[in-house]
């Protein structure tokens, strides 16, 4: 279930709002004048999002470091679009 409050319940209910971001395992949204404003999650919640995407951009920093490759920007954008036209048409 999702869990919407007002961006005021992080300032007058912070405890209650950490609980529950505890407890269920699941981002807060918060609004602020009836709009979505923020995300609140835990730390595990956050991690379990980046960890994968931190491993590779290490893995990328790397292979960069021990290759005397590189692309051009218009080279990296050409094969970016490239493969993002290929998995559109599948």
């Amino acid at each position: 279930m999702i869990t919407i409050r007002p961006v005021s319940d992080l300032r007058n209910k912070f405890p209650e709002i950490e609980e529950t971001v505890i407890s269920s395992n699941a981002p807060v949204f918060l609004t602020k004048n009836g709009y979505g404003t923020m995300v609140l999650m835990s730390i595990q919640q956050y991690s379990a999002l980046t960890d994968t995407i931190e491993h590779k951009l290490d893995e990328a920093d790397l292979s960069a470091q021990e290759s005397p490759l590189r692309h051009s920007k218009s080279e990296v954008f050409r094969r970016v679009r490239s493969r993002i036209d290929e998995s559109d048409s599948l």
